[in-house]
């Protein structure tokens, strides 16, 4: 009994990935698996993990200094090369020690801290770029779906008309040019349905990109609403960036200008002599900054024209995510009245015009060609309503997706 189990449960779990995709694929889901398997995020990730142990190590000590070392040694006469010959030849082994000051080392700590700010900040920079085209391409693919359908119902409708025109002239009823005509348009129609297959597998192939899998079915997506210009501009990409590198820019300048004090040396020695006393030597090496304004202040100084640069790109970046807001505010404002006027003055006349034809037709007053182009017109207004629809959610999407949440925090 159990030799027959496991082969069935070895097959079982082997479907499990294909029986994943049977329940339709939702948006939120999409999001997570994008999330999941997005290598951009990864590497942002890596980038913060080796930033913060950087700023780990940023405040150590320097590591000591081993000396080992012969001094005094004859290199000519009858002692050369002796190092027991001479009362002066001196065989030496010391530590040294530069010491940084604890102001110093917590500047350079504070400025290694800062960078691991920004490397986070990349990492959820590349978050959000993930999620917001994962949510563009399952737009497209879904309503690259609800297209397809809509010319799959043409060619059902074509394939009736066609049928019913046949019957007609079979009974003397009908014409050969109706025939013929419905049968051009039967033609037409699979081209369409073709050319949006082509257009809705390329939309898949761009999800399954993101997902890694390619889904059966998509659920209709459901946006999230935006929170405000306000909230959109400080959750920015930008924006916060450029937050980031003002502090890392006034971190390093602070760094830099503690560099005017100089780091002292330590040193300690022990020297054995042959016959005589040994040797004891301690001493401090103190580096003397006779040119500061030459070369510290200098230094500084470029660190601090990085701060202003940077201050001028956070003000750049804030103006162009407020126009960039406005700009999709107002598109989305205006698509979303074109779709209910369109819906109201385009989509609802032509219903109405394919239920007058289909009634006429039932009564004989309307020829079944003109029932067909009723039908036909009221699916191009569907369809061209579906692009606008698509075009206002992806408006939605980018304002929805766009910013970092939580403004990298």
């Amino acid at each position: 009994m159990l030799t027959r189990f496991i082969p069935a449960a070895a097959s079982l779990a082997a479907l499990l990935p294909a029986l994943a995709w049977a329940a339709p694929l939702t948006l939120e889901q999409a999001l997570e698996l994008a999330a999941q398997r997005s290598q951009a995020v990864r590497a942002a990730r890596a980038g913060a993990a080796g930033a913060a142990e950087a700023a780990r190590a940023a405040g150590q000590l320097p590591d000591p200094m081993l000396m080992v070392g012969i001094e005094n040694l004859p290199i000519t006469g009858p002692d050369r090369l002796r190092t027991t010959a001479d009362s002066m030849t001196m065989k030496r082994i010391g530590v040294s020690q530069e010491w940084v000051s604890p102001e110093k080392r917590a500047l350079r700590q504070a400025a290694a801290t800062a960078q691991v700010g920004r490397e986070a900040v990349a990492g959820l920079v590349a978050l959000a770029d993930t999620r917001l085209q994962t949510a563009l391409a399952y737009l497209d693919a879904y309503y690259a779906a609800q297209a397809l359908n809509l010319t799959a119902l043409t060619e059902h409708h074509v394939h009736e008309e066609a049928e019913a025109a046949r019957a007609r002239l079979a009974s003397s009823a009908g014409s050969s040019e109706e025939v013929l005509q419905l049968t051009a348009a039967r033609g037409v129609a699979e081209d369409e349905s073709a050319d949006v297959g082509q257009a809705q597998a390329a939309a898949l192939a761009n999800l399954q990109r993101w997902v890694g899998s390619r889904p059966d079915e998509l659920v209709p997506p459901a946006l999230p609403s935006s929170r405000g210009e306000q909230a959109y501009v400080a959750d920015h990409p930008a924006v916060v960036q450029a937050q980031r590198d003002i502090e890392v820019a006034r971190t390093e300048a602070s760094a830099t200008a503690a560099n005017r004090k100089p780091n002292w040396t330590w040193e300690a020695s022990y020297g054995q002599r042959t016959g005589f006393s040994d040797m004891v030597n301690i001493g401090v090496t103190i580096p003397l900054p006779i040119a500061p304004g030459e070369r510290q202040d200098r230094e500084t100084a470029a660190k601090l024209a990085a701060v202003e640069k940077a201050e001028a790109a956070l003000e750049e970046a804030t103006r162009m995510a407020a126009g960039e807001y406005r700009a999709l505010a107002s598109d989305a404002q205006r698509l979303g009245q074109r779709v209910e006027r369109y819906r109201a003055g385009v989509v609802t006349p032509a219903q109405q015009r394919v239920q007058a034809a289909l009634a006429g037709y039932r009564s004989n007053q309307v020829q079944l060609m003109t029932l067909f182009e009723a039908r036909h017109a009221e699916v191009e207004v569907q369809r061209k309503l579906l692009t606008l629809q698509r075009d206002l959610a992806k408006v939605q999407a980018r304002l929805a997706f766009k910013p970092i949440p939580g403004g990298g925090q």
